[in-house]
């Protein structure tokens, strides 16, 4: 309870809510005081003047007598708060009552006048009790309230932070209703604040992509599984068919060497799947050295030459100068290799295949095109995905993982890899590596 927003949210609120009314109060309470003080000061202050003023006259109609002028003085004024007290040195004339002793808190007014020769003072005095009561009645005010303001800023903090956080709560539920199978749903908000609505859209566009990975995921096993069937299924029925009977030894040997081949042909698509699985987890860590590129080049063109020639297909590989570079040589050669595999592979006997590379100021452009079949509009956005092939290639004898191999390969040396195509016509890619 103590740990959830909504407590903390009433909390900061009723503190916030504690400091100003405090604030407020001590402020009007100083105001108030003081305003007390000085009005008691100026109603002392013009009581000691209106006796001031009247005591000459008196002492005239007096013939001279002080203290029955001090007497006729105190007694024709009406005095609203205080006592007064009229002196003739040291000797006290008239008071309107007893005269509280003079503390810290009690208020003075006074007045020195000189009539018929004679100095007389008029003090007037206010004891603190009177300003004391006025403020205690405040004090008591601002203690009671203060504690039924903090109730009544705790129920409204609670109130307005559960209504505000309800679109919070709907969201949460939702949430809790989705699963792996269930990834197309979205949170809705309803009518909430425009941050909620920020967090349920944020939320939103990452299930979209969760909803991608895991379509992908799910499609990336299916294939993995498709593909992996195929040659366990060939190994299966050879070690069967050279089982059901004793055979000659070339019998054998033919048995084997299909065992052998799609082994070997199993062992590369699993090394390309723990590849690209280890790239996923971003765990491979690359061997980079300087080495000349096109260098690179000639040697992957003269491995692939052979091929080439069982295909009926001109190779050309154009020489180019020396182009020095920096980067995992073993991965840029898989890189080539797959380009130029991938491009003799789908090339009909009788066309051509060219890889061209340019040295450029911001690093290295490799070209590889070919005149061979080219691949559809449709088909052309998925060509880099794993276990993607077109249904005209499915006969060629590959995994689907080779152009995906080349873009992780552009993408940890910091490049990218573009690819034109036109059907019936052939198709070009172009990897560019920064130095």
């Amino acid at each position: 309870m103590l740990r959830t927003f909504r407590f903390r949210l009433t909390a900061w609120y009723v503190g916030l809510f504690a400091a100003l009314f405090a604030g407020f109060s001590l402020f009007v309470y100083t105001l108030l005081s003081r305003a007390l003080v000085a009005r008691v000061d100026e109603t002392l202050a013009s009581e000691v003047n209106t006796a001031a003023n009247m005591l000459p006259d008196e002492i005239t109609e007096a013939m001279g007598d002080v203290e029955k002028a001090a007497n006729e003085v105190l007694s024709e004024l009406q005095f609203r708060s205080g006592t007064i007290g009229i002196y003739l040195g040291a000797k006290l004339l008239a008071s309107n009552g007893p005269l509280p002793p003079q503390s810290s808190g009690t208020r003075v007014a006074r007045r020195t006048l000189t009539a018929r020769g004679q100095t007389f003072e008029i003090v007037a005095m206010e004891p603190p009790g009177a300003i004391d009561a006025n403020l205690r009645m405040v004090r008591e005010v601002i203690w009671i309230g203060l504690p039924l303001f903090f109730g009544l800023a705790g129920l409204g903090g609670y109130f307005i932070a559960k209504r505000n956080l309800k679109p919070l709560e709907r969201m949460a539920e939702q949430a809790r209703r989705i699963t792996g199978s269930s990834l197309h749903s979205r949170l809705d908000p309803g009518p909430a604040a425009e941050e909620l609505a920020v967090l349920a859209a944020t939320f939103n566009e990452l299930l979209v992509r969760l909803d991608q990975s895991f379509e992908t995921m799910r499609r990336f096993v299916a294939d993995a599984s498709h593909e992996l069937r195929t040659p366990l299924s060939v190994i299966r029925a050879e070690a069967d068919v050279a089982l059901t009977k004793e055979r000659r030894p070339a019998e054998y040997r033919e048995s084997l060497a299909v065992i052998l081949d799609e082994s070997r042909r199993l062992s590369r698509m699993v090394e390309d799947l723990l590849n690209l699985a280890r790239a996923d987890a971003g765990r491979v860590t690359l061997q980079t050295h300087d080495f000349y590129f096109n260098d690179l080049l000639a040697e992957c063109c003269r491995s692939v030459q052979g091929l080439a020639g069982a295909n009926g297909v001109t190779l050309e590989c154009p020489p180019a100068p020396d182009v020095p570079f920096h980067g995992d040589e073993l991965l840029l050669r898989r890189l080539v290799i797959n380009l130029l595999d991938n491009a003799i592979r789908y090339t009909p006997a009788g066309g051509r295949v060219t890889a061209e590379l340019q040295a450029e100021p911001s690093g290295v452009r490799l070209r590889i095109s070919d005149t061979g079949v080219g691949i559809s509009p449709d088909a052309a956005p998925h060509i880099f995905e794993r276990f993607f092939r077109a249904d005209k290639a499915r006969s060629r004898g590959g995994f689907g993982l080779g152009l995906s191999i080349v873009k992780w390969i552009a993408e940890s040396h910091h490049g990218t890899v573009e690819m034109e195509s036109r059907p019936a016509e052939g198709s070009t890619f172009t990897v560019n590596l920064p130095r």
